[in-house]
Protein backbone atom coordinates (compact mmCIF):
# COMPACT_ATOMS: atom_id res chain seq x y z
CA UNK A 1 0.00 0.00 0.00
CA UNK A 2 1.20 3.50 -0.76
CA UNK A 3 1.90 5.49 2.38
CA UNK A 4 3.74 8.40 0.74
CA UNK A 5 2.55 10.63 -2.09
CA UNK A 6 2.31 8.24 -5.08
CA UNK A 7 3.65 8.99 -8.50
CA UNK A 8 1.14 10.07 -11.14
CA UNK A 9 -0.48 7.03 -12.71
CA UNK A 10 0.24 4.80 -9.72
CA UNK A 11 -2.73 3.60 -7.68
CA UNK A 12 -3.59 1.16 -4.98
CA UNK A 13 -6.38 -0.16 -7.18
CA UNK A 14 -7.77 0.28 -10.66
CA UNK A 15 -11.44 -0.57 -11.13
CA UNK A 16 -12.62 -1.29 -14.67
CA UNK A 17 -16.21 -0.30 -15.33
CA UNK A 18 -18.51 2.37 -13.89
CA UNK A 19 -21.77 0.45 -13.76
CA UNK A 20 -23.57 -0.88 -10.69
CA UNK A 21 -20.57 -2.87 -9.44
CA UNK A 22 -17.85 -0.40 -10.44
CA UNK A 23 -19.46 2.60 -8.76
CA UNK A 24 -19.90 0.68 -5.53
CA UNK A 25 -16.37 -0.76 -5.67
CA UNK A 26 -14.92 2.71 -6.21
CA UNK A 27 -16.92 4.02 -3.28
CA UNK A 28 -15.92 1.20 -0.90
CA UNK A 29 -12.19 1.41 -1.64
CA UNK A 30 -12.12 5.19 -1.58
CA UNK A 31 -13.94 5.27 1.75
CA UNK A 32 -11.32 2.84 3.09
CA UNK A 33 -8.56 5.31 2.23
CA UNK A 34 -7.13 3.71 -0.90
CA UNK A 35 -5.99 5.66 -3.93
CA UNK A 36 -8.26 4.25 -6.61
CA UNK A 37 -9.07 5.06 -10.21
CA UNK A 38 -12.06 3.79 -12.17
CA UNK A 39 -11.68 3.36 -15.94
CA UNK A 40 -14.83 3.49 -18.03
CA UNK A 41 -15.02 2.94 -21.80
CA UNK A 42 -18.20 5.00 -22.09
CA UNK A 43 -18.35 8.79 -21.77
CA UNK A 44 -20.67 8.48 -18.77
CA UNK A 45 -21.54 6.21 -15.85
CA UNK A 46 -24.13 3.46 -16.07
CA UNK A 47 -22.46 0.38 -17.52
CA UNK A 48 -25.19 -1.83 -18.96
CA UNK A 49 -27.69 0.95 -18.40
CA UNK A 50 -25.63 3.35 -20.50
CA UNK A 51 -24.99 1.02 -23.44
CA UNK A 52 -28.34 -0.79 -23.60
CA UNK A 53 -30.49 2.14 -24.68
CA UNK A 54 -32.47 0.26 -27.30
CA UNK A 55 -36.25 0.78 -27.60
CA UNK A 56 -38.09 -0.85 -24.71
CA UNK A 57 -35.06 -1.55 -22.51
CA UNK A 58 -36.36 -2.12 -19.00
CA UNK A 59 -35.34 -3.72 -15.71
CA UNK A 60 -37.05 -7.04 -14.95
CA UNK A 61 -36.23 -6.98 -11.24
CA UNK A 62 -38.51 -4.87 -9.07
CA UNK A 63 -37.09 -1.41 -8.48
CA UNK A 64 -37.34 -1.69 -4.70
CA UNK A 65 -34.75 -4.47 -4.74
CA UNK A 66 -32.78 -3.32 -7.79
CA UNK A 67 -30.89 -0.71 -5.81
CA UNK A 68 -27.99 -0.11 -3.46
CA UNK A 69 -28.49 -1.05 0.18
CA UNK A 70 -25.38 0.49 1.78
CA UNK A 71 -26.79 4.02 2.13
CA UNK A 72 -30.10 4.83 3.79
CA UNK A 73 -29.77 8.31 2.31
CA UNK A 74 -29.76 6.93 -1.24
CA UNK A 75 -32.83 4.82 -0.49
CA UNK A 76 -34.72 7.74 1.00
CA UNK A 77 -33.81 10.33 -1.62
CA UNK A 78 -34.41 8.39 -4.83
CA UNK A 79 -38.02 8.09 -6.00
CA UNK A 80 -38.62 5.12 -8.28
CA UNK A 81 -41.51 5.83 -10.64
CA UNK A 82 -42.41 2.23 -11.50
CA UNK A 83 -42.22 -1.34 -10.34
CA UNK A 84 -40.01 -2.16 -13.36
CA UNK A 85 -38.23 1.03 -14.47
CA UNK A 86 -37.24 1.73 -18.06
CA UNK A 87 -33.60 2.19 -19.05
CA UNK A 88 -33.53 6.01 -18.85
CA UNK A 89 -34.68 5.96 -15.23
CA UNK A 90 -32.14 3.36 -14.17
CA UNK A 91 -29.40 5.33 -15.90
CA UNK A 92 -30.55 8.48 -14.08
CA UNK A 93 -30.43 6.57 -10.79
CA UNK A 94 -26.79 5.59 -11.33
CA UNK A 95 -25.95 9.17 -12.26
CA UNK A 96 -27.68 10.31 -9.08
CA UNK A 97 -25.52 7.91 -7.05
CA UNK A 98 -22.33 9.05 -8.79
CA UNK A 99 -23.17 12.69 -8.12
CA UNK A 100 -24.37 12.14 -4.55
CA UNK A 101 -21.14 10.35 -3.64
CA UNK A 102 -18.89 12.62 -5.77
CA UNK A 103 -17.51 9.60 -7.62
CA UNK A 104 -16.86 11.24 -10.99
CA UNK A 105 -13.65 12.87 -9.80
CA UNK A 106 -12.08 9.40 -9.63
CA UNK A 107 -13.49 8.06 -12.91
CA UNK A 108 -11.65 8.38 -16.20
CA UNK A 109 -14.20 8.17 -19.00
CA UNK A 110 -13.60 7.13 -22.61
CA UNK A 111 -10.85 4.80 -21.38
CA UNK A 112 -10.94 1.21 -22.61
CA UNK A 113 -8.38 -1.24 -21.20
CA UNK A 114 -6.43 -3.08 -23.89
CA UNK A 115 -3.73 -4.67 -21.75
CA UNK A 116 -2.94 -5.66 -18.18
CA UNK A 117 0.29 -7.43 -17.18
CA UNK A 118 1.34 -8.65 -13.76
CA UNK A 119 4.86 -7.56 -12.79
CA UNK A 120 6.11 -10.00 -10.19
CA UNK A 121 9.12 -7.90 -9.16
CA UNK A 122 7.07 -4.87 -8.17
CA UNK A 123 3.92 -6.88 -7.37
CA UNK A 124 1.95 -4.44 -9.50
CA UNK A 125 -0.43 -4.60 -12.43
CA UNK A 126 0.80 -2.68 -15.48
CA UNK A 127 -2.33 -1.45 -17.25
CA UNK A 128 -2.71 0.19 -20.65
CA UNK A 129 -5.69 1.67 -22.46
CA UNK A 130 -6.58 2.18 -26.10
CA UNK A 131 -6.15 5.90 -25.47
CA UNK A 132 -2.45 5.43 -24.68
CA UNK A 133 -2.65 5.67 -20.89
CA UNK A 134 -0.17 3.75 -18.74
CA UNK A 135 -1.12 2.95 -15.16
CA UNK A 136 0.19 0.87 -12.27
CA UNK A 137 -1.90 -0.61 -9.50
CA UNK A 138 -1.50 -3.16 -6.76
CA UNK A 139 -5.02 -4.46 -7.39
CA UNK A 140 -6.95 -4.79 -10.65
CA UNK A 141 -10.69 -5.21 -10.19
CA UNK A 142 -12.86 -6.00 -13.19
CA UNK A 143 -16.42 -4.70 -12.89
CA UNK A 144 -17.17 -5.01 -16.58
CA UNK A 145 -20.42 -6.92 -16.23
CA UNK A 146 -21.43 -10.39 -17.28
CA UNK A 147 -23.28 -9.24 -20.42
CA UNK A 148 -21.13 -6.51 -21.91
CA UNK A 149 -19.25 -8.11 -24.83
CA UNK A 150 -21.76 -8.13 -27.72
CA UNK A 151 -21.92 -11.17 -29.97
CA UNK A 152 -21.88 -10.27 -33.63
CA UNK A 153 -24.02 -12.37 -35.98
CA UNK A 154 -22.34 -15.28 -37.77
CA UNK A 155 -23.65 -14.25 -41.19
CA UNK A 156 -21.53 -11.94 -43.38
CA UNK A 157 -22.06 -8.93 -45.61
CA UNK A 158 -23.13 -6.12 -43.26
CA UNK A 159 -20.84 -3.72 -45.12
CA UNK A 160 -22.87 -4.08 -48.32
CA UNK A 161 -26.23 -3.39 -46.68
CA UNK A 162 -27.44 0.08 -47.71
CA UNK A 163 -29.69 0.45 -44.68
CA UNK A 164 -28.90 0.85 -40.98
CA UNK A 165 -27.56 -1.91 -38.72
CA UNK A 166 -27.60 -1.55 -34.92
CA UNK A 167 -26.73 -4.04 -32.18
CA UNK A 168 -28.95 -3.57 -29.14
CA UNK A 169 -25.89 -3.36 -26.87
CA UNK A 170 -24.50 -0.47 -28.93
CA UNK A 171 -27.73 1.18 -29.98
CA UNK A 172 -27.38 4.85 -31.03
CA UNK A 173 -27.85 7.11 -28.03
CA UNK A 174 -29.88 9.52 -30.15
CA UNK A 175 -32.15 6.65 -31.22
CA UNK A 176 -33.27 5.68 -34.71
CA UNK A 177 -36.28 6.98 -36.60
CA UNK A 178 -38.19 3.77 -37.28
CA UNK A 179 -41.54 5.28 -38.19
CA UNK A 180 -42.77 3.88 -41.47
CA UNK A 181 -39.62 1.78 -41.95
CA UNK A 182 -39.19 -1.88 -42.84
CA UNK A 183 -37.40 -3.27 -39.82
CA UNK A 184 -35.91 -6.67 -39.10
CA UNK A 185 -35.07 -7.82 -35.57
CA UNK A 186 -32.69 -10.77 -35.28
CA UNK A 187 -33.05 -12.58 -31.96
CA UNK A 188 -35.96 -13.29 -29.62
CA UNK A 189 -34.35 -13.48 -26.21
CA UNK A 190 -35.09 -11.02 -23.41
CA UNK A 191 -33.64 -8.07 -25.35
CA UNK A 192 -35.27 -8.93 -28.66
CA UNK A 193 -38.63 -9.30 -26.97
CA UNK A 194 -38.38 -5.82 -25.46
CA UNK A 195 -37.49 -4.29 -28.81
CA UNK A 196 -40.14 -6.16 -30.80
CA UNK A 197 -43.03 -5.38 -28.48
CA UNK A 198 -42.02 -1.71 -28.38
CA UNK A 199 -41.55 -0.91 -32.07
CA UNK A 200 -44.24 -3.09 -33.70
CA UNK A 201 -46.86 -0.34 -33.70
CA UNK A 202 -44.41 2.24 -35.05
CA UNK A 203 -42.86 0.55 -38.06
CA UNK A 204 -44.41 -0.14 -41.45
CA UNK A 205 -43.24 -3.75 -41.52
CA UNK A 206 -41.56 -5.84 -38.86
CA UNK A 207 -39.77 -9.10 -39.65
CA UNK A 208 -38.90 -11.10 -36.55
CA UNK A 209 -36.07 -13.54 -37.22
CA UNK A 210 -36.44 -16.25 -34.59
CA UNK A 211 -34.19 -19.22 -34.00
CA UNK A 212 -35.09 -20.14 -30.41
CA UNK A 213 -38.45 -19.04 -28.98
CA UNK A 214 -38.69 -17.95 -25.34
CA UNK A 215 -41.04 -18.69 -22.47
CA UNK A 216 -42.07 -15.07 -21.92
CA UNK A 217 -43.93 -14.28 -18.71
CA UNK A 218 -46.33 -11.30 -18.72
CA UNK A 219 -44.88 -8.37 -16.79
CA UNK A 220 -47.21 -6.57 -14.41
CA UNK A 221 -45.83 -3.09 -14.12
CA UNK A 222 -47.35 -0.31 -12.06
CA UNK A 223 -46.67 3.33 -11.41
CA UNK A 224 -45.47 4.28 -7.93
CA UNK A 225 -46.88 7.10 -5.82
CA UNK A 226 -45.52 8.33 -2.51
CA UNK A 227 -47.55 5.81 -0.53
CA UNK A 228 -46.11 2.86 -2.46
CA UNK A 229 -42.59 4.26 -2.23
CA UNK A 230 -42.96 4.78 1.51
CA UNK A 231 -44.21 1.20 1.87
CA UNK A 232 -41.09 -0.23 0.25
CA UNK A 233 -38.75 2.18 2.02
CA UNK A 234 -40.16 1.04 5.35
CA UNK A 235 -39.26 -2.53 4.38
CA UNK A 236 -35.78 -1.71 3.07
CA UNK A 237 -33.93 -3.28 5.98
CA UNK A 238 -35.98 -6.45 5.78
CA UNK A 239 -35.55 -6.67 2.00
CA UNK A 240 -31.80 -6.06 2.15
CA UNK A 241 -31.48 -9.07 4.45
CA UNK A 242 -33.98 -11.24 2.62
CA UNK A 243 -32.40 -11.01 -0.85
CA UNK A 244 -29.04 -12.23 0.47
CA UNK A 245 -30.42 -15.63 1.38
CA UNK A 246 -32.79 -16.62 -1.44
CA UNK A 247 -32.00 -18.78 -4.43
CA UNK A 248 -31.69 -15.98 -6.98
CA UNK A 249 -31.30 -12.83 -4.91
CA UNK A 250 -34.92 -11.69 -5.11
CA UNK A 251 -37.37 -11.05 -2.29
CA UNK A 252 -39.24 -14.21 -3.29
CA UNK A 253 -38.03 -17.80 -3.27
CA UNK A 254 -39.28 -21.38 -3.44
CA UNK A 255 -41.44 -20.80 -0.40
CA UNK A 256 -44.12 -23.34 -1.38
CA UNK A 257 -42.06 -26.34 -0.34
CA UNK A 258 -41.61 -29.38 -2.53
CA UNK A 259 -43.72 -30.18 -5.56
CA UNK A 260 -44.39 -33.54 -3.96
CA UNK A 261 -45.92 -31.97 -0.86
CA UNK A 262 -48.96 -30.87 -2.90
CA UNK A 263 -51.79 -32.45 -4.85
CA UNK A 264 -52.49 -31.56 -8.48
CA UNK A 265 -54.92 -28.73 -7.72
CA UNK A 266 -52.51 -27.14 -5.24
CA UNK A 267 -49.64 -27.33 -7.70
CA UNK A 268 -51.75 -25.69 -10.37
CA UNK A 269 -52.72 -22.92 -7.95
CA UNK A 270 -49.06 -22.23 -7.13
CA UNK A 271 -48.11 -22.09 -10.82
CA UNK A 272 -51.04 -19.78 -11.57
CA UNK A 273 -50.18 -17.48 -8.68
CA UNK A 274 -46.50 -17.27 -9.61
CA UNK A 275 -47.31 -16.65 -13.29
CA UNK A 276 -49.93 -14.02 -12.46
CA UNK A 277 -47.55 -12.16 -10.13
CA UNK A 278 -46.15 -10.52 -13.24
CA UNK A 279 -42.59 -10.99 -12.04
CA UNK A 280 -39.75 -13.48 -12.21
CA UNK A 281 -41.43 -15.35 -9.37
CA UNK A 282 -42.88 -17.43 -12.20
CA UNK A 283 -39.31 -18.62 -12.76
CA UNK A 284 -37.73 -18.81 -9.31
CA UNK A 285 -40.74 -18.69 -7.03
CA UNK A 286 -42.82 -21.82 -7.62
CA UNK A 287 -41.14 -25.18 -6.91
CA UNK A 288 -37.42 -26.01 -6.81
CA UNK A 289 -37.99 -29.26 -8.70
CA UNK A 290 -38.62 -27.21 -11.85
CA UNK A 291 -34.81 -27.06 -12.12
CA UNK A 292 -33.96 -30.62 -11.12
CA UNK A 293 -36.83 -32.98 -11.99
CA UNK A 294 -37.59 -33.56 -15.68
CA UNK A 295 -41.17 -34.68 -15.01
CA UNK A 296 -41.96 -31.60 -12.92
CA UNK A 297 -40.29 -29.38 -15.48
CA UNK A 298 -42.43 -30.94 -18.21
CA UNK A 299 -45.60 -30.02 -16.34
CA UNK A 300 -44.43 -26.45 -15.83
CA UNK A 301 -43.35 -26.20 -19.47
CA UNK A 302 -46.75 -27.44 -20.65
CA UNK A 303 -48.41 -24.90 -18.36
CA UNK A 304 -46.29 -22.05 -19.76
CA UNK A 305 -46.99 -23.11 -23.35
CA UNK A 306 -50.69 -23.22 -22.56
CA UNK A 307 -50.63 -19.65 -21.27
CA UNK A 308 -48.62 -18.40 -24.27
CA UNK A 309 -50.71 -20.27 -26.84
CA UNK A 310 -53.88 -18.53 -25.62
CA UNK A 311 -52.40 -15.14 -26.60
CA UNK A 312 -51.90 -15.90 -30.31
CA UNK A 313 -54.79 -15.96 -32.79
CA UNK A 314 -53.19 -18.14 -35.50
CA UNK A 315 -52.76 -21.71 -34.17
CA UNK A 316 -50.02 -22.56 -36.67
CA UNK A 317 -48.08 -19.42 -35.78
CA UNK A 318 -48.58 -20.10 -32.09
CA UNK A 319 -46.82 -23.43 -32.38
CA UNK A 320 -43.79 -21.73 -33.92
CA UNK A 321 -43.64 -19.28 -31.00
CA UNK A 322 -43.71 -22.04 -28.39
CA UNK A 323 -40.41 -23.47 -27.09
CA UNK A 324 -40.26 -27.24 -27.51
CA UNK A 325 -36.53 -28.03 -27.51
CA UNK A 326 -35.88 -27.09 -23.88
CA UNK A 327 -37.73 -26.90 -20.61
CA UNK A 328 -39.12 -23.86 -18.84
CA UNK A 329 -36.52 -22.08 -16.73
CA UNK A 330 -33.49 -23.79 -18.21
CA UNK A 331 -32.99 -20.85 -20.57
CA UNK A 332 -33.24 -17.17 -19.59
CA UNK A 333 -36.91 -16.39 -18.81
CA UNK A 334 -37.87 -12.89 -19.95
CA UNK A 335 -40.75 -10.72 -18.83
CA UNK A 336 -42.86 -9.38 -21.69
CA UNK A 337 -45.45 -6.64 -22.14
CA UNK A 338 -47.59 -7.45 -25.15
CA UNK A 339 -44.95 -9.42 -27.01
CA UNK A 340 -47.16 -12.31 -28.10
CA UNK A 341 -49.99 -9.95 -29.05
CA UNK A 342 -47.63 -8.31 -31.55
CA UNK A 343 -47.91 -11.39 -33.76
CA UNK A 344 -51.63 -10.77 -34.17
CA UNK A 345 -50.79 -7.58 -36.10
CA UNK A 346 -50.91 -7.50 -39.89
CA UNK A 347 -47.54 -5.70 -40.19
CA UNK A 348 -45.58 -8.34 -38.23
CA UNK A 349 -44.14 -11.51 -39.75
CA UNK A 350 -42.28 -14.28 -37.96
CA UNK A 351 -39.33 -15.69 -39.89
CA UNK A 352 -38.33 -19.09 -38.50
CA UNK A 353 -34.60 -19.36 -39.15
CA UNK A 354 -34.57 -22.96 -37.99
CA UNK A 355 -36.46 -23.75 -41.17
CA UNK A 356 -34.40 -21.42 -43.37
CA UNK A 357 -31.28 -19.94 -41.79
CA UNK A 358 -30.04 -16.41 -42.42
CA UNK A 359 -27.19 -16.68 -44.92
CA UNK A 360 -26.03 -13.09 -45.32
CA UNK A 361 -26.82 -9.45 -45.54
CA UNK A 362 -27.58 -8.18 -49.02
CA UNK A 363 -27.58 -4.63 -50.31
CA UNK A 364 -31.29 -4.44 -49.55
CA UNK A 365 -31.80 -6.62 -46.49
CA UNK A 366 -31.28 -10.17 -45.25
CA UNK A 367 -31.04 -13.32 -47.32
CA UNK A 368 -32.24 -16.59 -45.82
CA UNK A 369 -31.96 -20.00 -47.41
CA UNK A 370 -35.22 -19.42 -49.28
CA UNK A 371 -35.98 -15.69 -49.43
CA UNK A 372 -34.54 -12.17 -49.58
CA UNK A 373 -36.17 -9.87 -47.04
CA UNK A 374 -36.01 -6.21 -48.04
CA UNK A 375 -35.36 -4.01 -45.00
CA UNK A 376 -34.43 -0.46 -44.13
CA UNK A 377 -33.14 -1.22 -40.63
CA UNK A 378 -31.72 -4.39 -39.06
CA UNK A 379 -31.60 -4.55 -35.25
CA UNK A 380 -29.35 -7.29 -33.90
CA UNK A 381 -30.46 -8.73 -30.58
CA UNK A 382 -27.91 -11.50 -30.90
CA UNK A 383 -26.68 -11.55 -27.32
CA UNK A 384 -23.28 -11.60 -25.67
CA UNK A 385 -20.15 -13.56 -24.91
CA UNK A 386 -21.40 -13.91 -21.36
CA UNK A 387 -19.35 -14.04 -18.20
CA UNK A 388 -15.92 -14.18 -19.83
CA UNK A 389 -16.07 -12.01 -22.96
CA UNK A 390 -15.30 -8.62 -21.44
CA UNK A 391 -12.41 -10.04 -19.40
CA UNK A 392 -10.79 -11.94 -22.25
CA UNK A 393 -10.95 -8.85 -24.46
CA UNK A 394 -8.78 -6.90 -22.00
CA UNK A 395 -5.62 -8.88 -22.90
CA UNK A 396 -4.80 -9.81 -19.29
CA UNK A 397 -1.53 -11.65 -18.54
CA UNK A 398 -0.76 -12.94 -15.08
CA UNK A 399 2.22 -14.63 -13.47
CA UNK A 400 4.90 -15.74 -15.96
CA UNK A 401 2.93 -14.19 -18.83
CA UNK A 402 -0.06 -16.50 -18.38
CA UNK A 403 -2.84 -15.34 -20.74
CA UNK A 404 -6.35 -15.26 -19.28
CA UNK A 405 -7.98 -15.49 -22.70
CA UNK A 406 -5.88 -18.55 -23.57
CA UNK A 407 -6.60 -20.17 -20.21
CA UNK A 408 -10.34 -19.69 -20.59
CA UNK A 409 -10.10 -20.69 -24.22
CA UNK A 410 -9.06 -24.13 -22.96
CA UNK A 411 -11.31 -24.36 -19.90
CA UNK A 412 -13.32 -21.79 -17.97
CA UNK A 413 -12.13 -21.96 -14.37
CA UNK A 414 -12.15 -19.60 -11.42
CA UNK A 415 -12.17 -19.61 -7.64
CA UNK A 416 -15.60 -18.57 -6.32
CA UNK A 417 -15.92 -16.44 -9.45
CA UNK A 418 -13.74 -13.90 -7.66
CA UNK A 419 -10.15 -14.76 -8.52
CA UNK A 420 -8.21 -17.00 -10.92
CA UNK A 421 -5.13 -19.05 -10.10
CA UNK A 422 -2.07 -17.54 -11.77
CA UNK A 423 -3.42 -13.98 -11.61
CA UNK A 424 -2.45 -12.43 -8.26
CA UNK A 425 -4.49 -9.45 -7.05
CA UNK A 426 -6.92 -9.70 -9.96
CA UNK A 427 -10.53 -9.69 -8.79
CA UNK A 428 -13.45 -10.47 -11.10
CA UNK A 429 -16.84 -9.11 -10.09
CA UNK A 430 -19.46 -11.06 -12.08
CA UNK A 431 -16.74 -13.42 -13.28
CA UNK A 432 -17.64 -16.99 -14.24
CA UNK A 433 -18.74 -19.63 -11.73
CA UNK A 434 -20.54 -17.30 -9.33
CA UNK A 435 -24.27 -16.44 -9.12
CA UNK A 436 -23.56 -12.93 -10.41
CA UNK A 437 -22.56 -14.39 -13.77
CA UNK A 438 -26.18 -14.92 -14.80
CA UNK A 439 -28.51 -16.33 -12.18
CA UNK A 440 -29.17 -13.51 -9.74
CA UNK A 441 -30.88 -10.20 -9.22
CA UNK A 442 -27.74 -8.34 -10.18
CA UNK A 443 -27.69 -5.67 -7.49
CA UNK A 444 -27.83 -8.38 -4.82
CA UNK A 445 -24.88 -10.36 -6.13
CA UNK A 446 -22.72 -7.48 -7.31
CA UNK A 447 -22.86 -5.76 -3.93
CA UNK A 448 -22.05 -9.02 -2.14
CA UNK A 449 -18.97 -9.57 -4.31
CA UNK A 450 -17.76 -5.98 -3.97
CA UNK A 451 -18.07 -6.25 -0.18
CA UNK A 452 -16.11 -9.52 -0.16
CA UNK A 453 -13.34 -8.06 -2.34
CA UNK A 454 -13.09 -4.90 -0.26
CA UNK A 455 -12.93 -6.84 3.00
CA UNK A 456 -10.25 -9.06 1.48
CA UNK A 457 -8.10 -6.08 0.48
CA UNK A 458 -8.57 -4.57 3.94
CA UNK A 459 -7.43 -7.86 5.45
CA UNK A 460 -4.26 -7.74 3.37
CA UNK A 461 -3.55 -4.19 4.48
CA UNK A 462 -4.18 -4.90 8.13
CA UNK A 463 -1.88 -7.93 8.13
CA UNK A 464 0.89 -6.54 5.95
CA UNK A 465 0.30 -8.68 2.86
CA UNK A 466 0.87 -7.40 -0.66
CA UNK A 467 -0.67 -10.18 -2.74
CA UNK A 468 -3.40 -12.78 -2.73
CA UNK A 469 -4.02 -15.61 -5.18
CA UNK A 470 -6.03 -18.83 -4.94
CA UNK A 471 -4.03 -22.03 -4.89
CA UNK A 472 -4.51 -24.42 -7.79
CA UNK A 473 -5.93 -27.00 -5.38
CA UNK A 474 -8.54 -24.56 -4.07
CA UNK A 475 -9.54 -23.60 -7.59
CA UNK A 476 -9.82 -27.24 -8.64
CA UNK A 477 -12.01 -27.91 -5.60
CA UNK A 478 -14.33 -25.02 -6.41
CA UNK A 479 -14.67 -26.02 -10.06
CA UNK A 480 -15.42 -29.61 -9.04
CA UNK A 481 -18.01 -28.44 -6.52
CA UNK A 482 -19.54 -26.06 -9.05
CA UNK A 483 -19.82 -28.81 -11.67
CA UNK A 484 -21.26 -31.34 -9.23
CA UNK A 485 -23.82 -28.75 -8.10
CA UNK A 486 -24.66 -27.72 -11.69
CA UNK A 487 -24.96 -31.24 -12.98
CA UNK A 488 -27.82 -31.88 -10.58
CA UNK A 489 -29.90 -29.38 -12.56
CA UNK A 490 -31.57 -29.41 -15.95
CA UNK A 491 -29.81 -26.24 -17.05
CA UNK A 492 -26.74 -28.15 -18.20
CA UNK A 493 -28.90 -30.14 -20.62
CA UNK A 494 -29.98 -26.99 -22.49
CA UNK A 495 -27.78 -25.34 -25.09
CA UNK A 496 -27.80 -21.64 -24.26
CA UNK A 497 -25.60 -18.70 -23.39
CA UNK A 498 -25.80 -19.96 -19.81
CA UNK A 499 -23.44 -22.74 -20.89
CA UNK A 500 -21.49 -20.74 -23.47
CA UNK A 501 -23.08 -22.61 -26.38
CA UNK A 502 -23.87 -19.37 -28.22
CA UNK A 503 -20.16 -18.73 -28.85
CA UNK A 504 -18.33 -21.00 -31.29
CA UNK A 505 -15.39 -22.74 -29.65
CA UNK A 506 -16.17 -21.58 -26.12
CA UNK A 507 -15.58 -24.32 -23.55
CA UNK A 508 -18.87 -25.65 -22.28
CA UNK A 509 -19.64 -25.16 -18.59
CA UNK A 510 -22.59 -23.68 -16.74
CA UNK A 511 -21.28 -20.14 -16.25
CA UNK A 512 -23.29 -19.33 -13.16
CA UNK A 513 -23.28 -20.91 -9.73
CA UNK A 514 -26.83 -21.61 -8.59
CA UNK A 515 -27.84 -20.51 -5.12
CA UNK A 516 -27.24 -16.98 -3.86
CA UNK A 517 -27.70 -17.78 -0.19
CA UNK A 518 -25.46 -20.84 -0.29
CA UNK A 519 -22.77 -18.95 -2.20
CA UNK A 520 -22.80 -16.08 0.30
CA UNK A 521 -22.35 -18.54 3.16
CA UNK A 522 -19.38 -20.17 1.42
CA UNK A 523 -17.74 -16.79 0.75
CA UNK A 524 -18.31 -15.68 4.35
CA UNK A 525 -16.68 -18.86 5.62
CA UNK A 526 -13.62 -18.27 3.43
CA UNK A 527 -13.21 -14.75 4.78
CA UNK A 528 -13.73 -15.88 8.38
CA UNK A 529 -10.98 -18.48 7.94
CA UNK A 530 -8.46 -15.81 7.01
CA UNK A 531 -8.78 -16.80 3.33
CA UNK A 532 -7.85 -20.44 3.69
CA UNK A 533 -6.94 -21.91 0.34
CA UNK A 534 -5.45 -18.63 -0.88
CA UNK A 535 -1.76 -17.84 -0.99
CA UNK A 536 -1.05 -14.56 0.80
CA UNK A 537 2.42 -13.05 0.39
CA UNK A 538 4.24 -10.07 1.86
Amino acid sequence: MNTSQPEPGVYDAVVVGAGIAGLYQLYRLREAGFRVLCLEAAPEVGGTWYWNCYPGARVDSQSYIYQYWFSRELIDEWDWSERFPAQPETERYLNFVADKLALREDIRFNSRVNGANWDADSAQWQISTEQGERLEARFLISCTGMLSAPKLPPFPGAEQFRGTVAHTARYPREGLDLAGKRVGVVGCGATGIQVIQTIASEVAELKVFQRTPSYGVPMKNESFDDAIRDHWRARAGELAERVQHTTAGFDFDFDNGSWYDHDEDERRAVMESAWDSGSLAAWVGSFPEVFTDAEVNQVMSDFARERIRARIDDPELAEKLLPTTYGFGTYRVPLESGYYDVFNRDNVELVDVREAAIESFTATGLQTADHNYELDVVILATGFDAGTGALTQMNIHGRDGLSLSEEWGRDIRSTYGLQVHGFPNLFTVAGPLAPATAFCNMTTCLQQQVDWITDCILHLREHGYRCIEPSRETQDQWVAHHDEHSNQTLLVKTRSWYTGDNIDGKPRRLLSYLGVGDYREICDQVAASGYAGFVLTR
